[in-house]
């Protein structure tokens, strides 16, 4: 199977996606419908998130299982620490690549209930990323990426110090990073230049959510741990009582936002899509990132 690396250093700027595993039938269908319509856009991988706490684990290694044998799409599984042992790490590892799924995102996870409380880990499991990032590694040939995060982990109050532990879980074996949501483009270029300054040559990628509604804003917010800077208040604040003014100033911004990471040579554009797809085609197609064929 293909590597999230190998897409990324291609040649070309690309774009990729994620999705959250569904909770019920009707949102399976919600899901799918918006694989099936990207999958003709040609995502450099796409990527399956393991839930808040962990809570959505066996959802997500069966929709990760089923992107890899009933779609063309390149799959990346996410894994958490949280509530696991190394046995049972060892267990979900050893799935992934009986279904032919060679990368995965590592993250610590947060803990369940309060994604900014007090970290306990497992009694028999790992405490940091690093640690499964090198767990990955001595299980199998994977293609290993971790989260980073442009204004620093919420328990973090030192933004190099926060660049250091990055940095630790790249040199542990990781290959590439994703950037958590950001609202400007200097603040994911400020995060590579102090991981550039540690040394560190890596893949990073800029997490971007189209900006679609009040809601995106409100969980924009709520993901990155940062407020509306003044400059996105001013282009979206005026359109608060307008939704489809909202929508295409968001659509704009986000589109802006694009352009400037990819002028400044970013590999690709990591799409956060809430399991929708509308927003994420125009934009990309806006960039010029899709095959002509999907246009």
């Amino acid at each position: 199977m293909t590597s999230v690396v190998e897409r990324l250093r291609g040649g070309s700027p690309v774009f990729s996606v994620e999705f959250f595993p569904a909770r019920d039938e009707a949102e399976e269908g919600v899901l799918w419908r918006a694989i099936r319509e990207l999958e003709a856009f040609d995502p450099a991988f796409v990527s399956i998130t393991y839930g808040a706490g962990g809570s959505s684990r066996d959802r997500t290694i069966r929709t990760t299982g089923r992107v890899a044998q009933e779609t063309t799409l390149l799959p990346m599984a996410h894994l958490t620490l949280v509530d696991h042992s190394v046995a049972e790490l060892r267990n979900v590892i050893g799935w992934y690549a009986a279904v032919g799924v060679r990368n995965i995102l590592a993250v610590r996870g947060d803990p369940p209930g309060n994604p900014n409380g007090e970290w306990v880990p497992h009694p028999e499991g790992l405490t940091y990323a690093e640690e499964l990032v090198r767990l990955c590694r001595e299980l199998g040939d994977f293609c290993v990426g971790v989260a980073a995060s442009p204004y620093g982990h919420p328990r973090s109050t030192d933004l190099d110090e926060d660049t250091k532990y990055l940095v630790r879980k790249l040199r542990a074996g990781a290959d590439f990073a994703i950037a958590q949501l950001f609202f400007e483009p200097e603040d994911f270029l400020r995060l590579r230049d102090r991981v550039a300054a540690q040394g560190c040559d890596t893949v990073l990628l800029p997490g971007l959510m189209p900006l679609t509604s009040a809601r995106t804003l409100v969980k924009t917010v709520e993901l990155s741990g940062a407020p509306v800077p003044p400059s996105v208040a001013r282009r979206l604040d005026p359109f608060a009582d307008d939704p489809a003014s909202f929508r295409k100033a968001g659509i704009d911004l986000v589109t802006e936002v694009g352009q400037r990471l990819l002028a400044e040579g970013v590999p690709g554009l990591h799409f956060y899509t809430l399991n929708r797809s509308k927003a994420t085609r125009e934009v990309v197609a806006r960039l010029g990132l899709v095959p002509a064929r999907a246009v």
